[in-house]
């Protein structure tokens, strides 16, 4: 079995002298597994570093899908938040938000995993939960002086953390993006081309995916999970933070019972810049 490791440990591991070069890197192997689990009718919700798994071949497969909505027709609409507090899209956290798109919140936390990943650390940056969410709302978005990184690579993380859901990236344009395909000389392949049927999951894999019930109760919640189509756990008690990924380092209960994660911050990454 390949060898896999979290997005966030290889980089802390080897990659802060081996710069990320425009067009190359796992970006383009994201944007496209991103682009796949969209294809196949699902938003994520909660994609963060820690939830990239890179193997030795560099290939990188989206982990933990427990807040994971699936959806009809070309897009989701949510009404309610999920994930790791500051990887959470704005529109998510409005007080009359109604409904928002469940793609346009997925790419906002793929901007967000993207600068984590280049800079270190992400940009909104608060040990108030509350105070945390009203930068990630209000607040501007700015680059540090160091490391440094070429123009284009920060206009796409720019236009990917665009407030406004509609003015935001779609996958489709970062594919097209001048970072990504290294001004237009490594173009990606098209939805058609890299995403051709969608994965239906039979009842036989569904038999054969549990081989032994330890307890009863853990059948129940299996059993009631795939009836409603998701992986949340549908018999637990719901606090302030509805929705919250329960893998996200230092989850909570209630809003002050507990520290907020943010998940840790990361060793920076040099941009070579020029050829």
């Amino acid at each position: 079995m390949p060898k896999v490791e979290s997005a966030r440990d290889r980089k802390g591991k080897n990659d802060t002298k081996r710069p990320f070069s425009p067009g190359r890197g796992p970006t383009q192997i994201y944007t496209l597994r991103s682009l796949s689990v969209h294809f196949q009718k699902i938003i994520h919700r909660d994609i963060k570093p820690s939830n990239l798994l890179l193997g030795d071949n560099d290939r990188v497969r989206v982990a933990d899908f427990g807040v994971c909505n699936e959806f009809d027709g070309s897009d989701a609409l949510l009404s309610n938040t999920a994930g790791t507090p500051a990887f959470i899209a704005p529109e998510a956290l409005r007080c009359r938000r109604g409904t928002y798109s469940g793609k346009a919140a997925d790419m906002w936390s793929m901007g967000i995993t993207l600068y984590a990943l280049v800079m270190g650390d992400v940009p909104f940056r608060d040990e108030n939960i509350m105070a945390l969410y009203h930068k990630i709302q209000n607040e501007p978005l700015s680059f540090p002086d160091a490391p440094r990184v070429c123009d284009s690579l920060k206009d796409l993380i720019a236009k990917l953390l665009h407030k406004d859901p509609g003015e935001r990236l779609t996958l489709p344009r970062v594919k097209e993006h001048e970072w990504v395909t290294r001004g237009g000389k490594n173009p990606l392949p098209s939805e058609e081309e890299n995403c051709t049927n969608l994965v239906e999951v039979t009842e036989e894999e569904v038999k054969n995916s549990v081989r032994s019930i330890p307890k009863l109760d853990t059948l129940i919640l299996v059993k009631s999970m795939i009836k409603k189509h998701s992986f949340q756990h549908p018999f637990k008690v719901k606090f302030q933070m509805n929705g919250r990924s329960n893998s996200a380092p230092g989850s909570y209960d209630s809003l002050l019972s507990r520290k907020m994660s943010l998940d840790a911050k990361l060793p920076a990454v040099d941009e070579k810049i020029g050829r």
